[in-house]
């Protein structure tokens, strides 16, 4: 083989490397056509591109929509327990409400038997000393007026025509020489049979043995005592007890004032306690069951397929020249 001139094998690589340098070229331009054109092509709408993950044939759900649902769900089960837990503390509220009133109206029961028995013990103090009831009448008939009213009506009729221990004592002193049946101081000739007739004491024979000074004695310590039914039992069984009519009346007056008021005081210790008012409960709340998240709904809009770019065509290689 022949060995070629120098200057010939210089220009034919030139020719070579011009050529694959033309092959490059016209490549990139066709690449560069083809993405201008998919360009252009999506901004006029012709082509449309999906760049968002779309749903699989199987039908998965995309993970954004996923992510909603479950904070959809976990904001569910939060307003959940906290309508429980409300639910919890506003019965808690009414238990300790009902409670309350309970213990308020224990309290107003105890409130009005001490108000009913100061009322007593107050119309007691008047009528032991004789004085007038004044604004006690009207308290009287208010508190025990309903259920006691004959016991009422006694103690007010007392207090008008006022009754003591020491009126009595002073009546009693004052008939006590009728009670034992002596006469009136009278002549002197009445004198003389009396003094002759007080040698010679003829006594019945009772069941107790009793005399009349023994029972005037014991009246006597009856009324200072406070007992005036045992010394209206003592003046009945006195041989003058017709001279001591008034006193009787006045006696029994006092009695049973003074069994009225006891019933008044028993009246006021026994008063029913006003029944406790138990508020209605509230309906409580249910709280809702969470409903399951649904991976897509009906009605959904599913994403368009995404359109694949045309593959571009082949170039065709050049001729070299």
């Amino acid at each position: 083989m022949q060995d070629m001139p120098i200057g010939q094998e210089n220009s034919r690589r030139q020719r070579r490397g011009g050529g694959r340098l033309a092959w490059g070229l016209g490549l990139v331009l066709i690449l560069a056509a083809g993405a201008g054109g998919t360009w252009y092509a999506a901004q006029q709408g012709w082509l449309k591109l999906d760049l968002h993950p779309s749903a699989s044939a199987s039908g998965d759900v995309p993970a954004s929509v996923a992510s909603e649902a479950v904070v959809a769900a976990a904001s569910n089960a939060a307003a959940d327990a906290v309508l429980t837990a409300t639910t919890a503390k506003v019965s808690a509220l009414e238990q300790r409400l009902a409670e309350l009133n309970q213990q308020a109206m224990a309290a107003s029961g105890q409130a009005t038997r001490a108000e009913a028995l100061l009322v007593a013990f107050a119309a007691r103090r008047a009528i032991e000393r004789g004085q007038p009831l004044g604004i006690l009448e009207n308290q009287l008939r208010v508190r025990f007026g309903a259920s006691q009213p004959g016991a009422v009506d006694r103690v007010i009729a007392a207090a008008a025509h006022p009754v003591t221990l020491g009126t009595l004592s002073e009546e009693f002193v004052q008939v006590e020489p009728r009670l034992l049946g002596k006469p009136a101081q009278g002549n002197t000739w009445d004198w003389m049979a009396g003094a002759i007739g007080s040698l010679f004491v003829i006594r019945h024979d009772t069941a107790d043995g009793a005399t009349p000074e023994s029972r005037r004695d014991h009246a006597r310590l009856a009324i200072a005592g406070g007992r005036v039914d045992a010394a209206i039992s003592d003046v009945e069984r006195m041989p003058g007890k017709d001279a001591a009519t008034e006193w009787l009346a006045h006696a029994r007056d006092w009695v049973a004032a003074q069994r009225a008021l006891d019933q008044l005081e028993t009246a006021a210790m026994v008063l029913p306690a006003p029944q406790p008012v138990m508020p209605a409960p509230l309906p409580s709340a249910q709280p809702q069951p969470a409903s399951p998240a649904t991976p897509l709904a009906d009605d959904t809009v599913a994403p368009a397929p995404s359109a694949s770019p045309a593959p571009a065509a082949p170039a065709t290689p050049a001729k070299p020249k």
